[in-house]
């Protein structure tokens, strides 16, 4: 059975949707799980249908603008929640604990390899998630200065728990999935998301993936909360 994770991004306290992370052309999320997007009222209805969990990316918090971290704190007491909120440091790390049953380090926001491993150190495995975002088939980070093999290899001796590989360019595009990306991370228990169609989820259930994060194929009504 695949799991799909519905995916809501908050900006300015609404569910918005948009393509390939322009975040600027954001626009307010249509979807079949509700008449409005209000967040909640969408989280809600998810919940209704069967969803277990649900991956919020806060994107004024992650681009410096305010933050939606009352929503994500009230949706999380109805379903639980792995938020991104650009956790930089062990610090917000430690605070988005206080908000979201599971917190998203992210490497777009990341700091340094320093503070992951202290994250690592700390905390539980099952409330972290790594988040692996790539561009253009490179690793995509305002900090860290290394390729996506090399941020592999940290991983491996980290051992984490769920990783999340979040292609940008193919985020609410409906392009497939990067088979390539897939393959270079194959040994962690990964989390595909960006793109995702229903016609693949049969190519990952072969490929041993048992769980995908899905925005705009899932609010369409294209892709089912379970897929046996």
């Amino acid at each position: 059975m695949m799991e799909v994770i519905p995916v809501l991004d908050l900006m300015g306290s609404l569910a918005v949707t948009g393509k390939s992370g322009k975040r600027e052309e954001y626009k307010p999320l249509e979807s079949i799980f509700a008449t409005s997007p209000n967040p909640v009222e969408i989280a809600l209805s998810l919940k209704r249908a069967g969803a277990r969990r649900i991956y919020i990316a806060d994107l004024d918090a992650i681009t410096g603008q305010g933050s939606n971290i009352q929503l994500i704190q009230e949706i999380n007491h109805l379903i639980p929640v792995m938020v991104d909120f650009g956790v930089r440091d062990f610090k917000g790390f430690e605070f988005g604990l206080k908000i979201a049953w599971q917190v998203i380090v992210a490497t777009e926001t990341l700091k340094d390899i320093n503070e992951l491993e202290k994250i690592f150190e700390v905390f539980p495995r099952s409330r972290i998630v790594v988040s692996v975002d790539t561009k253009n088939g490179q690793l995509y980070s305002k900090n860290l200065n290394m390729t996506l093999e090399e941020f592999r290899d940290v991983l491996i001796q980290l051992d984490p728990g769920e990783l999340i590989l979040l292609d940008l360019s193919r985020v609410g595009t409906q392009q497939g999935i990067n088979r390539g990306l897939i393959k270079k991370f194959e040994k962690f228990d990964i989390i595909p998301g960006g793109g995702i169609r229903v016609q693949d989820i049969r190519t990952l259930l072969s490929m041993g993936i048992r769980k995908v994060l899905a925005g705009t194929a899932l609010h369409q009504g294209k892709i089912p909360l379970y897929i046996r």
